[in-house]
């Protein structure tokens, strides 16, 4: 120390040789050995500190997530992938029928496949047709079959009245038809078809074998044919000469006879009509006559129209007969 009580040296000793010397550098601050000053550090974002919180909390969302979950995942990505290309690319019909033969191959592959089928009540429809329209082929499964769907795909063909599709498992098939049979041809706006009694158009063509089946013609007659030709059938006589039956306005019906001649029938009580016909036939056979027309539609009375020759004969004839009236007259 000196007189002052002061230390002459530093407590601090700044190297091996004491002050001075290279040494002596060592005493520098430690802060200031780093070359740059606290105060210059850049100070991270504010929202730094709560994207990394929010990005834990995910990862630990994450890793509680059941395993396997990413295989799942990616699965039903695949399968959206999948779903999308093949309906913007229209091929869905495609991708359905390759699902039904992979299903169907699956259970013929454990003993479901169709080995018999028996099909009772086919004489219009032939087998092949009622066995493709109900959907089954040589690779469709009895476990799959819709029984449902294939009756009401059979109830579509016009000569089936009604149908049955029964499964016997585990391999065989029973169907059982009903079909309609021709009852008239129904002739529309010039075009002629073959109906059944109900009504249902058959085939809109006329094969030979159908042609001495009765006519009926006009809009609305394929469903009044059944109870009016019950009402002629009841008439044979009549029945027998008729060429065709016209329902007019979809109120009356007309005969139209082989010779030719008109019948107008009243719009009620056709019965007594047809049997005033018969009774004007047999007692002044009137249907052979040379007339072109018959209206019954008055209860009262009968107006017959002739033909255009016996009508101008007539004329001639009356006037020959007034001719000669007046000359005697004279």
């Amino acid at each position: 120390m000196d007189g002052g009580g002061r230390l002459d040296k530093s407590l601090m000793r700044s190297g091996p040789a004491g002050d001075g010397g290279a040494g002596a550098a060592s005493h520098v601050p430690a802060r200031s050995r780093v070359g740059v000053s606290p105060r210059c550090r850049i100070a991270p974002p504010i929202w730094f500190d709560a994207v990394v919180t929010a990005t834990g909390r995910w990862t630990a969302r994450l890793r509680r997530l059941p395993p396997g979950i990413g295989v799942i995942g990616s699965v039903l990505l695949l399968a959206g992938a999948l779903s999308y290309g093949i309906v913007k690319g229209q091929h869905l019909p495609e991708a359905i029928d390759w699902f039904k033969d992979v299903r169907d191959a699956a259970a013929n592959s454990v003993g479901f496949r169709i080995t018999a089928v028996s099909l009772t009540g086919s004489k219009e429809v032939s087998r092949e047709e009622i066995l493709t329209t109900a959907g089954v082929t040589g690779r469709a499964s009895l476990l799959f079959l819709d029984a449902d769907a294939a009756r009401d795909k059979l109830l579509a063909n016009p000569w089936i009245g009604d149908a049955a599709v029964l499964k016997l498992y585990p391999d065989r098939l029973q169907i059982t038809v009903t079909e309609r049979q021709a009852f008239a041809l129904w002739q529309k706006d010039g075009r002629v078809s073959v109906i059944a009694s109900d009504g249902t158009v058959l085939e809109p063509f006329v094969e030979s074998r159908y042609m001495t089946l009765p006519v009926v013609i006009g809009k609305g007659a394929e469903h009044a044919a059944q109870d009016f030709l019950a009402v002629l059938d009841r008439h044979p006589d009549v029945r027998a000469l008729t060429r065709a039956s016209i329902l007019v306005a979809e109120r009356r019906w007309d005969l139209r006879l082989l010779n030719g001649i008109d019948v107008r029938l009243p719009e009620t009580d056709v019965e007594s009509a047809l049997n005033r016909l018969v009774q004007l036939d047999h007692d002044k056979k009137l249907l052979t006559r040379d007339i072109t027309m018959v209206d019954l539609r008055l209860p009262d009375r009968v107006t017959v129209r002739l033909s255009d020759a016996v009508a101008q004969a007539r004329e001639e004839a009356l006037s020959a007969n007034k001719k000669k009236k007046k000359a005697g007259d004279a």
